[in-house]
């Protein structure tokens, strides 16, 4: 029989001594990489402890040497100089600045000791300076210098920020529209080069960055794993294991992190899955994904295209993949398996071609050479409406897409780019789509870090419908231009907009009144509400009728401009009084007084409807 009070208090405390546990874990973890890290200076001491001692004796030795060889003073009496002035003759002797002879001159003696010390005191300096020399260029002396000098950087951060394990094409392009964004980020990678290319990137800010293993979880302390402003954890190195192993330390140290990891198998992500819940990104399956996506809804496809590239990107053209016929697949790997499968899931035809495959027994699969040039011909692209070179070879892919357009100038060709160095040879190809693995993954989780309100709108998005996407594309196209400005949000909290506070309590503040310019309110805003997170409820592309109510949570795309206007509406109680009733009052407290002009305490005065703005 149990007792509930017991039971109660023992889950309780059990639940105490798991996050104790925890938090000590991680405790040993950053010290035993601080310990490495602070052992810079006996690294010093255990390298120079020799030419350091024999310093010490050439000095010592001299010096004796000079107290106890006799000199003579002005007058010819013996006189015998004492340890100081000894030290401060040989000190400026053997630096080589040489003073003179103090405070009598030497005698034949005493000038022959201390020529034997000069020489003796160069052996010596030489020997040190080059014991020196080899410490400074010695690796293990500048990784752990580099760790010093990292581990101080990260503790001195007082701003939230993302720790990315590996700085491949993927971590570069995820960190350049961070850093635009004024995200703050933390680097781990294993290839030195790549570190040091931070240096010179163009980052708005500094990025500490370090050469190490992500998968010690002793380098991920050190990078800012249980560093209070760590707000998320990146795995975006080659290797799976590593990510996983990231997936790991982050999941058992660290719990309450958000993680997102990259992995190319369905197997890998289901062992990251196993350690809480991360975000699983795989190119490969994105991709596929997205092709179902172009396939139903060419205009949402491109919605999120444009939406996922970031502030500054170019609105990509508007595909119109067949969405029937037959479709033939060349390499039956992780891409070909994943485009397969989601193809036939949409009731289209697939004919897959491989030299070696792994399952010979798929569906539809012939073997042959495809970079052969009578291959293709075999798997029938006379009669064919899309064709995908999806090897993990460039020169093949390449190969594959002019074959397949000599045979038949009207397919839908998409192609896989393995290597960014080869990007201007796909661009000149043309292909009507491109997978570029590292790319998708960057979009990816840029939009899962940038805003959580853009990553639920991008999920709600294609259920809208391909012409409710159109629509809006027409709208951001038509008020921003081809080019995608600045995406930002604003919660109406007493905190972010305390100018609303007493306007949104009655419920008849409207969107389309807040929207507009501060210099001249018969102007609409260069901007466009994406999203409204109210609660658990979200409203995507409302209209300006759409009544505002506090705590509301807005996804704003439009010009900076804007952004900054909208800024000072939500903060400026005069400005805000003008942008919705049409009144000018006086902003300061003494204007006021002497204007006596009434400021309204909350109660919108009676307006003219404003048109709704398109």
């Amino acid at each position: 029989m149990t007792i509930p009070l017991l039971t109660m208090w023992r889950s309780l405390l059990g639940r105490e001594d798991d996050e104790r546990r925890v938090r000590r874990a991680t405790l040993r973890a950053a010290a035993a990489s601080a310990a490495q890290a602070s052992a810079t200076i006996f690294l010093v001491l255990r390298r120079m402890r020799t030419p350091l001692i024999v310093l010490i004796v050439i000095f010592a030795v001299t010096v004796l040497g000079l107290t106890l060889i006799p000199g003579q003073d002005t007058e010819g009496r013996p006189w015998r100089m004492g340890f100081f002035d000894a030290f401060y003759v040989m000190s400026y002797t053997a630096s080589t600045i040489g003073f003179g002879e103090i405070p009598y001159p030497f005698t034949y003696n005493q000038r022959m000791w201390v020529t034997i010390s000069i020489y003796l005191t160069v052996i010596g300096w030489a020997y040190a300076i080059g014991s020196l020399l080899a410490l400074l260029q010695d690796r293990a002396f500048r990784s752990a210098l580099a760790l010093q000098h990292f581990s101080r950087k990260v503790a001195r951060l007082r701003e939230p920020f993302v720790l990315v394990a590996g700085h491949g094409r993927a971590g570069e392009l995820l960190g350049q529209a961070l850093d635009a964004l004024g995200r703050r980020f933390v680097v781990l990678d294993l290839d030195g080069e790549r570190i040091d290319a931070l240096e010179l990137g163009s980052y708005h800010a500094d990025v500490p960055g370090l050469a190490a293993d992500a998968r010690d979880p002793g380098h991920l302390a050190v990078a800012g794993l249980d560093h209070p402003c760590c707000e998320a954890v990146v795995a975006l190195t080659d290797d799976e294991e590593a990510n996983l192993g990231v997936v790991m330390a982050a999941a058992l140290l660290r719990p309450d992190l958000p993680v997102i990891a990259r992995a190319t198998s369905r197997a890998m992500a289901e062992r990251m899955r196993a350690f809480g819940s991360p975000d699983v990104v795989d190119p490969f399956d994105r991709f596929g994904d997205h092709l179902r996506l172009a396939l139903r809804a060419p205009a949402s496809y491109q919605l999120l295209t444009w939406l996922e590239a970031g502030p500054g990107a170019d609105l990509p053209p508007r595909g119109t993949p067949p969405h029937s016929g037959r479709w033939v697949v060349c390499g039956y790997g992780r891409l070909g398996r994943e485009l397969t499968r989601d193809l036939r899931a949409e009731g289209i035809r697939v004919t897959v071609v491989d030299t070696a495959p792994q399952d010979a027994e798929a569906d539809g699969l012939l073997v042959l050479d495809g970079s052969h040039p009578g291959a293709l011909a075999e798997a029938g692209l006379e009669d064919a409406t899309g064709f995908v070179a999806g090897t993990d070879n460039d020169t093949a892919n390449l190969s594959l897409v002019a074959a397949a357009r000599r045979a038949n100038p009207s397919l839908f060709v998409a192609a896989r780019q393995n290597r960014p160095a080869n990007a201007p040879l796909f661009a000149a190809m043309e292909a009507d789509a491109l997978l570029v693995p590292t790319e998708v993954i960057a979009h990816e989780v840029y939009a899962q870090l940038s805003t959580p309100l853009l990553w639920r709108f991008l999920r709600e998005m294609p259920a809208r419908g391909d012409a409710w996407a159109a629509a809006l594309v027409d709208r951001l196209t038509g008020l921003c231009g081809p080019q995608l400005q600045a995406l930002w949000k604003v919660r109406l909290t007493a905190t972010e907009a305390p100018a609303l506070t007493g306007w949104l309590a009655p419920g008849t503040t409207r969107l389309g009144d807040l929207l507009r310019n501060p210099e001249d309110r018969d102007e609409h805003l260069h901007a466009i509400v994406l999203l409204i997170l109210r609660g658990g409820e979200a409203l995507l592309a409302p209209d300006g009728d759409v009544v505002l109510r506090p705590d509301d949570e807005l996804l704003l795309a439009g010009w900076s401009a804007a952004r900054r206007a909208l800024g000072t509406t939500l903060v400026v109680d005069a400005v805000r009084e003008y942008v919705l009733t049409g009144r000018r009052i006086p902003s300061s407290w003494i204007w006021r007084k002497l204007t006596r002009a009434p400021v309204s305490s909350g109660e919108p005065a009676p307006r003219p409807t404003a048109p709704t703005p398109s």
